[in-house]
């Protein structure tokens, strides 16, 4: 029972919360404005996002989360960006639209919390159009012995108080495995942060072949 409360209540005001601190959303900002064309955002509960497309660029946009709470804001935020927007809910393991039906995909601090990475990069792939980009901000495995040693010990705790959240999943060589052309834009810790929280990777991953 205080789980269920927890999950639907609090949990997600906590993510909310984190996903949008100042250096976060700074890092935001260098990404989500690369989105043009037809743009699919994996994750897009919370609509931190939104604030950062540049409507010009974009023909049509849709999202999937499967969290009912956060799907609320996101819905909220188009609304008052003030553009259409196609939200539903559902997880990346299995994204319920069709084949090569998107220009962009963006996924910022999603990757984290899905159960099979492998499974939803195949998918990020597949909705995708040739020469279609996906971009990314994701945190996990840090490049650092020590502090991976400290995210391995960690995680299992960490789980339950965040949504599912892993500390150790592979980022950039994530999407080079499941067939991406990777264009690292940048990485470090984020500031003032526990390192075992905030490695970052942000860059853009192109759909290459077809």
């Amino acid at each position: 029972m205080l789980k269920r409360l927890y999950d639907a209540h609090v949990m997600p005001r906590l993510i909310r919360g984190a996903c949008s601190m100042g250096q976060v959303m700074k890092r935001r900002s260098f990404v989500v404005p690369l989105a043009k064309g037809d743009v699919f955002e994996l994750g897009c509960g919370g609509g931190i996002n939104h604030e950062f497309y540049d409507t010009a660029a974009i023909t049509s946009y849709a999202g999937i989360d499967p969290h009912d709470g956060l799907l609320d804001n996101a819905r909220a935020a188009a609304a008052a960006k003030g553009w259409p927007a196609d939200i539903r809910q559902g997880v990346g393991e299995a994204i319920p639209f069709a084949d090569s039906s998107f220009d962009s995909v963006v996924c910022t601090f999603t990757l984290c919390s899905v159960q099979d990475p492998a499974q939803v990069l195949s998918e990020t792939r597949r909705i995708l159009r040739p020469g279609g980009v996906a971009l990314f901000l994701e945190h996990g495995r840090a490049p650092d012995a020590d502090v991976a040693k400290w995210q391995d010990r960690i995680e299992p705790f960490w789980k339950p108080l965040a949504g599912g959240c892993h500390l150790t999943h592979p980022i950039g060589s994530a999407f080079r495995g499941a067939g991406f052309e990777v264009e690292p834009l940048g990485q470090g810790y984020l500031p003032k942060t526990p390192k075992f929280m905030m490695w970052n990777e942000w860059g853009m991953a192109r759909k290459v072949g077809v």
